[in-house]
């Protein structure tokens, strides 16, 4: 069945003032956690460990935009502050200390209710890894899923809560964090997991 183009207009009209379009940013902070320990050795050594991020707080900023369907479009940028640690057989030693950075593009689907906005989410971009200690920086693809909600406190500014996974893939038998003269750590693994805690303030504009 058409419809005419009067009666689309008229109906997009009367859709809740909320689903109009809005540019708003986020500022936000959390916790990182559930680091996954990737299988690893050092090179020249038969010894079998692992390495993986410390849990730690980060902080971030979401800049995007809302959408009719209800949701929203967004990129997100997110660093953690942490230390890169081996385990296993390596005795939970320190290796050094690890800037980890997410770059995302993404969109979330509200499901709201009056003020109250569940939603869930998806994004994906890259994943920086800054180690110290002359490291080399390694870069890689990475999606990312999360739930959440946000509660509308006027008409330009909220409150937000989500938790969100992100999945970073890792070359299998790869070498990583290489220093001037070799490469110290080859890693046997595909994805690296990581779990984010956030809350945030947003406005809209």
């Amino acid at each position: 069945m058409k419809y005419p183009l009067s009666l689309l207009f008229a109906a997009s009209l009367s859709v809740s003032p909320w689903v109009a379009a809005e540019v708003y940013v986020t500022p936000f902070a959390g916790y990182s956690f559930a680091a996954s320990s990737l299988d690893a050795n050092r090179d020249g050594l038969e010894t079998n460990g692992s390495v993986s991020a410390e849990e730690s707080s980060h902080y971030g900023i979401i800049l995007g935009t809302t959408t009719n369907h209800p949701g929203n479009m967004y990129v997100l940028y997110s660093s953690q502050s942490t230390d890169l640690k081996a385990g296993g057989n390596f005795s939970n030693e320190r290796i050094t200390s690890l800037k980890l950075d997410y770059a995302h593009v993404g969109g979330s689907l509200y499901f709201p209710s009056g003020d109250f906005l569940p939603y869930v989410t998806a994004s994906m971009g890259l994943t920086q890894m800054r180690p110290g200690d002359d490291y080399s920086d390694e870069t890689r693809f990475s999606l990312g899923l999360g739930v959440g909600a946000e509660y509308r406190l006027g008409e330009h500014f909220s409150l937000l809560a989500d938790l969100r996974a992100f999945a970073t893939f890792i070359d299998s038998e790869n070498s990583l964090f290489c220093d001037a003269n070799n490469c110290l750590w080859r890693v046997n693994a595909d994805l690296m997991w990581q779990g984010q805690a956030n809350v945030g303030v947003s406005f809209r504009f």
